[in-house]
């Protein structure tokens, strides 16, 4: 055979290079086809190219994307999409052992019997078609290539025991999620390759296992035909799979097609079983290991001389029969059950009545179901599309863009975004088909960014779902022992290596709580490694901060800005309190000391400003006997303490001694003793803190909101509470302690003994109503009696007239209202004056309006509002009050009974004076 028309099959099995030599022999012609199974490993062949002799020359032609330069000279195509008669020098097919193939082996069959190069033609496949070809292609040359690699089986491993750099193969795609769900859980995550997806997301979640960012693939046996992975490990999940009619175990030779993508030119690679298969038998691993196969001993074909004359003449020339041995007509094929479908229908076959017509239905026909929904849906689709084209001679823009407008919406899980980018691809193909559409490079490009749109969103899903990213990078740098680069944002995030692994809160990492336990322990390694330096740095900042960026809550923890960095604990005494520094162990004891100097510090300061009056008398070297000890039980009660609780020692301090007292602040005030500097909002927060503290509360008590004089009693508050947060609990209110003794001054000055009633100063500092004070004042001791009387509301209406001789101006009606209340003593009877005119008097019923009358109870005042305190033997009471037995048991009103009214003797009334002007008027009182 010349060199002009030389025919070559390189044979052997996978990792040979036959793919890479194809290329090589491609490029050294001026122009070439290569024809290759799948479009993924199209494109990944014309990325090779266009890298060698750049984009302006090679095409990419495949049925859904169509790439052809002004000036290509080399064509990558799929087997279906190869160009005929454009004279190429070079000519090759891939994976020729397809020919077998029983849904597309006679597309291969028919580039074996006819496609040719005008100086080379090439074929590369399996060893299994060396005689199929000898003896079909005469003077074909045979070149043997070896596996550059050893392949060895390793038998049953689990998935949990799965190597890194390893693809885990299954055949159906349910399984091929769960498979890559496993895998993120233990593993970190897993790449998935299928053949339904885009060459986009493919290629994107292939890359994301080339660049080590996941250390698994999970794969359908779309990776055997050609694809470049770097994987050492080929791992089957099955031995079965679905051909389309019915489940079927693997043969030898395509389980040998998957293995042989283990190892990677010259490395070595292995393969074996996981999850539910069985083991291989010892054949069969022989046939893979040694590449022995049975040879194939029939293709699959089809008549490619087509009769367009009528749809019968056509379908018979699609079922037409060959004589030749090594061939069998290929079984109905999805055009020609498109074509049978669509004839059926009398207006597609009213149309169908020429040659063109019979032409263009087969081409519609050829419209692969990307969609896979059901034959009548398709055929359905395929008959719109010939009726347009037949009638119009274009697919309609305004229908075409619904179709895809539907399609184009990157939203939703994996399997609907899986169902759009398969509907997508009947439009990308359609977009292809030269004349169909009146802008053919508008809809090309609006399908191929739909379809990019899809793919990007479809890879996104499947990364999230599938990979654990931050997982599987930090094990990979655990691995490779490198040092992890952490950073921590404003907001306090931890990522490592660029991923997020938790939040630092003071010296305290939280960690992500959406790992899950396998990942948790690789994520706290990884972060607490990474983290040692941030603790120290951040522990030397905090040292330098100023007090202001330091503060205590009111449940005792100390806060550094917005984290919790520790909390108080009771020391010696009250006002030395302990700290305890929230600091993780990771952190060293380093950082725990230095935070824990740090908050003591701030916390001594606070005190010794806020309590500074409390210490400068607890330093007070001057106090002597029983004022020192007084002294002490003020700073014992920080500076408030009832003064029943101390009645007697009060009682013992001589006058110098109480004035050396007032001079550091204290006031003995007739209920409480305290000192009023203490009594103002911060030194008030701190003392309920350290009270708290003390007292050894769990749940410690908030102080009230600044500025009230009196709040809501807590009966549920702890024993001594409201005097400490600077009130006196006194029935259903509290009032503040100062509040209470300007109430106390004003009461010295009433008859605490006969009664007296509330005035509008008293009222007023309470801020109180009549029946709050009330309640209040039972609560300091005093007895309310409660009563009523009566208020007059008097209308009068006067009608006179007034001659121009008595009055001044003429004045013809006077209305006079008034309001008048009058106690039940100075009720009289008004003159009735029968000169004047008579009025017309509006009578009401008698307005009653409640009044009380407080009185000393001669009892200690309620302190059931402080938890039942003991009641001390010293009493209190009013310094005015009068001592003696009480004359009679009357009640403060002056009888057993304060419902009966007893009006005054009537006083004398005031002459009217004759002069007044209005005399004649006043004088009409008298007439009624």
């Amino acid at each position: 055979m010349s060199q002009k028309n030389r025919i070559v099959a390189v044979l052997g099995p996978t990792n040979t290079g036959k793919t890479h030599y194809a290329i090589e022999r491609m490029l050294g012609h001026r122009s070439g086809v290569i024809g290759l199974p799948l479009r993924l490993l199209a494109r990944e062949v014309y990325d090779k190219i266009v890298a060698l002799r750049g984009p302006s020359v090679v095409a990419l032609v495949t049925g859904e994307e169509r790439i052809v330069p002004d000036r290509t000279k080399y064509w990558v195509c799929t087997v279906e999409s190869m160009p005929e008669g454009i004279g190429c020098d070079f000519l090759a097919v891939d994976e020729i052992q397809l020919c077998a193939d029983p849904d597309r082996g006679h597309i291969f069959t028919d580039r074996l019997l006819s496609s040719r190069g005008l100086h080379e033609t090439l074929f590369m496949g399996a060893e299994t078609m060396r005689t199929a070809i000898a003896s079909l292609v005469p003077s074909v040359e045979f070149v043997h290539r070896d596996r550059f690699s050893d392949l060895t089986y390793t038998g049953q491993k689990k998935i949990s025991r799965m190597p890194g750099r390893s693809a885990i193969v299954s055949f159906s795609v349910d399984n091929v999620y769960g498979i890559a769900e496993l895998l993120r859980r233990q593993k970190g995550g897993a790449a998935v390759v299928m053949g339904a997806l885009s060459p986009r997301t493919r290629n994107a979640q292939v890359e994301m296992y080339q660049n080590g960012d996941v250390e698994y693939l999970v794969a359908t046996d779309a990776i055997g035909m050609g694809l470049n992975l770097d994987v050492n490990h080929v791992a089957f999940s099955a031995l079965q799979k679905f051909d389309g009619n019915r489940m079927r175990p693997l043969m030898p030779n395509e389980l040998a097609q998957i293995a042989g993508r283990a190892g990677r030119h010259m490395n070595s690679g292995t393969f074996g079983v996981t999850g539910e298969a069985g083991t291989l038998s010892e054949d069969v691993v022989e046939a893979i290991t040694e590449n022995r196969f049975i040879p194939v001993k029939k293709l699959f074909w089809r008549n490619s001389r087509l009769q367009f004359g009528t749809t019968k003449a056509l379908i018979s020339s699609l079922e037409k029969h060959t004589e030749n041995e090594w061939l069998t007509r290929v079984r109905e094929s999805e055009d020609l059950g498109a074509l049978k479908s669509l004839v059926e229908d009398a207006e597609i076959q009213a149309r169908a009545s020429d040659g063109g017509s019979v032409r263009l239905l087969w081409d519609v026909c050829q419209i692969p179901d990307f969609r896979s929904i059901s034959n009548s849906e398709h055929s359905d689709l395929l008959g719109t599309i010939y009726n347009y084209l037949h009638e119009k001679g274009q697919i309609p823009q305004e229908w075409l863009a619904q179709q895809i407008n539907r399609i184009d919406k990157s939203t939703g899980d994996i399997d609907a975004l899986s169902k759009r980018l398969a509907y997508i691809r009947t439009w990308t193909y359609v977009s292809q088909r030269k004349d169909w559409l009146e802008d053919q490079s508008h809809w090309r490009d609006e399908t191929r960014a739909v379809e990019d749109r899809l793919s990007d969103a479809l890879h996104v899903a499947l990364t999230q779902r599938f990979v654990d990213r931050r997982t599987s990078i930090l094990m990979r740098r655990l691995k490779q022992k490198e040092s992890l680069v952490a950073d921590v944002n404003k907001d306090g995030e931890v990522t490592v290596e660029e991923q997020f692994v938790g939040r630092l809160e003071g010296f305290q990492f939280k960690q992500d709580n959406s790992a899950s336990p396998d990942e948790a322990k690789t994520l706290r390694t990884a972060s607490l490694q990474a983290l040692g330096p941030e603790f120290h740095l951040r522990a030397e900042r905090m040292y330098n901060a100023p007090d202001t960026e330091i503060d205590y809550t009111e449940q005792g923890g100390l806060m550094w800005g917005a984290s919790a960095v520790g909390k108080l604990v009771s020391g010696p005494d009250a006002l030395k309190p302990q700290v305890k520094a929230f600091v993780d162990n990771e952190a060293g004891t380093e950082v725990a000391e230095k935070v824990t100097r740090r908050l003591q510090h701030f916390i001594d300061r606070k005190i010794a400003v806020l309590f500074e009056p409390l210490l400068n008398l607890q330093r007070d070297d001057s106090l002597t006997g029983i004022a020192r000890g007084f002294g002490f039980q003020m700073v014992e009660n920080l500076g408030v303490v009832d003064r029943s609780d101390v009645g007697d020692d009060v009682k013992a301090l001589d006058q110098d001694a109480r004035s050396v007292l007032r001079k550091h602040g204290v006031r003995f005030g007739q209920f409480t003793i305290f000192m009023p500097l203490l009594l103002k909002p911060a030194p008030t927060r701190l003392r309920l803190v350290l009270w708290a503290l003390a007292s050894g509360l769990q749940e410690f008590p908030e102080s009230p909101p600044p500025g009230l004089v009196t709040v809501p009693t807590d009966a549920n508050a702890p024993l001594g509470y409201h005097l400490k947060s600077g009130y006196r609990a006194a029935g259903m209110r509290a009032i503040r302690v100062d509040m209470a003794e300007r109430l106390a001054d004003m009461l010295r000055n009433q008859d605490t003994r006969e009664g007296f009633e509330a005035n509008s100063d008293m009222l007023s500092i309470t801020g109180m109503t009549l029946e709050q004070f009330a309640d209040l004042m039972q609560g300091l001791g005093y007895r309310a009696v409660k009563s009523e009387r009566i208020k007059v509301k008097a209308i009068v209406e006067m009608k006179a007239e007034v001659t121009s001789e008595c009055l001044v101006g003429d004045v013809s009606v006077i209305e006079a209202e008034t309001e008048i209340i009058i106690e039940p003593e100075a009720i009289v009877e008004p003159v009735v004056n029968d000169a004047l005119p008579k009025a017309d008097v509006v009578e009401e019923p008698a307005e009653m309006e409640v009044f009380y009358k407080f009185a000393w109870g001669a009892r200690r005042p309620d302190r059931t509002a402080e938890g039942g305190q003991k009641n001390s033997k010293s009493r209190s009471k009013p310094q005015n009050s009068t001592s003696g037995k009480r004359q009679g048991k009357k009640d403060i009103s002056g009888e057993k009974n304060a419902k009966s009214f007893q009006a005054r003797p009537p006083k004398n009334e005031k002459p009217i004076d004759p002069n007044n002007p209005f005399a004649a008027a006043l004088m009409g009182f008298n007439k009624k």
